[in-house]
């Protein structure tokens, strides 16, 4: 599965400048944060292809208007052509009452809510957030600074791909695009990369077929 990754800056080449065909060829588009709910919208609508997303720390918009067409799967595990998502968007707290940012402690509890969808699933494949994990691509200032319970959760899961925002490719230090961390690769999304994710056996009946392995907010029922 071939998986379109952005995060922080509106890609001019997928926007202002479009051309058609050029979404062409993606199976799947995850967002991490930090971008216009205009633009994640363009991209569903052109793509033809589902898009996830989390929440950036500057996404508090989305709350009046979310991004049309497209999932968010904050606090969720989803399975998309047999790939387990999970997704946990949010920076480490830097401001008192901020929306999409959390203490330490509030980022391991969301983590631990999501250990028996963990094992429902029997793990996770591709874990989407917004802030990177402490030591992994983040920065040294408190704002940029990464999760210690996201390098947890590595230890614990192995997934083949962490793919965040929110730490710009721009900045100095120049950041990495990726780094590689036991089993996993992390991905810095910045404005956009490409993901290959080997297919995974799915219902063939059913392949585009989005299953939520959480407890879905709006249906309140187990769809597995």
């Amino acid at each position: 599965m071939r998986i379109l990754a952005v995060a922080d800056e509106e890609s001019p080449a997928l926007w202002d400048h479009y051309q058609e065909g050029r979404l062409d060829g993606y199976d799947l588009i995850l967002s991490c944060g930090d971008l216009k709910a205009e633009y994640l919208s363009f991209l569903v609508t052109m793509g033809h292809a589902p898009l996830l997303y989390v929440h950036g720390n500057h996404d508090e918009g989305y709350a009046v208007r979310p991004p049309e067409g497209c999932d968010c799967i904050d606090d969720q595990l989803v399975v998309y052509r047999g790939v387990r998502i999970l997704g946990l968007g949010g920076c480490l707290r830097y401001r008192p009452d901020a929306v999409f940012q959390y203490s330490e402690r509030e980022m391991s509890r969301r983590i631990r809510r999501l250990r028996l969808a963990l094992l429902k699933s029997g793990g996770v494949d591709v874990i989407v957030t917004h802030a990177p994990p402490l030591g992994l691509g983040d920065g040294e200032d408190l704002p940029h600074r990464g999760f210690g319970a996201l390098k947890g959760l590595l230890d614990r899961y192995r997934p083949m791909y962490l793919v965040h925002g929110h730490v710009h490719l721009r900045g100095y230090p120049l950041p990495a695009r990726e780094l590689v961390y036991g089993d996993t690769r992390i991905v810095n999304a910045g404005e956009r990369t490409t993901l290959e994710v080997p297919d995974r056996p799915h219902d063939e009946g059913r392949p585009y077929e989005l299953t939520y392995v959480t407890r879905h907010r709006e249906a309140r029922d187990w769809e597995i």
